[in-house]
């Protein structure tokens, strides 16, 4: 069964978008800008698993970016309009992102200084989307001034900037790359 037979429907031309269950809101409000961000962060894991083919690695990425989908369904649903059954995240994904960062760390030598972003192109992109899942965790914390957000949202994207930074670490230290330190 076809979900989208209309791509360009002409709703959005004036300012607005449509929220899950039908409400219409500024493309400048809070709300949109926290799951806009949570959809930019899941194209920018994208290209980090296109740059990378080990496939205990890209099978995570694979399984956050569809974390991610249904974070940015959550966040385009109104509190007063989520419903029984709606994915959603829970605590249950932030203890499987801190298994991931134990898992990751084993393999890794602990820091000595800050990391500077680069390295293989996969953890640069990595880095990429670290640096805007940190952007995504932001806006949810600015929404979350105004109006309930899930009670994981937020630990979730702190916990995936963790991942996201590990991983990082682990493909340079993976394509035999050494980590390029800050200095003071």
């Amino acid at each position: 069964m076809a979900r989208l037979t209309n791509i360009i429907t002409r709703t959005g031309d004036d300012g607005t978008t449509g929220l899950v269950g039908g409400d219409r809101v500024s493309k400048d409000s809070a709300r949109v800008w926290a799951y806009g961000t949570v959809d930019e962060l899941n194209s920018a894991i994208g290209v980090a698993r296109s740059l990378w083919n080990e496939s205990t690695l890209t099978e995570k990425l694979r399984q956050i970016q569809n974390d991610l989908f249904n974070l940015g369904a959550e966040l385009a649903t109104p509190p007063d309009k989520l419903q029984p059954g709606m994915p959603r995240i829970e605590e249950r994904h932030i203890t499987a992102l801190e298994k991931e960062v134990g898992i990751w760390n084993e393999q890794l030598g602990p820091l000595q200084e800050f990391v500077l972003p680069g390295g293989h192109p996969a953890a640069a992109q990595l880095h990429v989307a670290r640096t805007i899942c940190r952007r995504a965790e932001r806006f949810c914390v600015r929404l979350a001034n105004s109006e309930p957000v899930g009670e994981w949202v937020i630990p979730y994207l702190n916990r995936l900037g963790d991942t996201l930074f590990t991983m990082a670490r682990w493909v340079n230290r993976q394509a035999d790359i050494p980590e390029t330190c800050w200095r003071k």
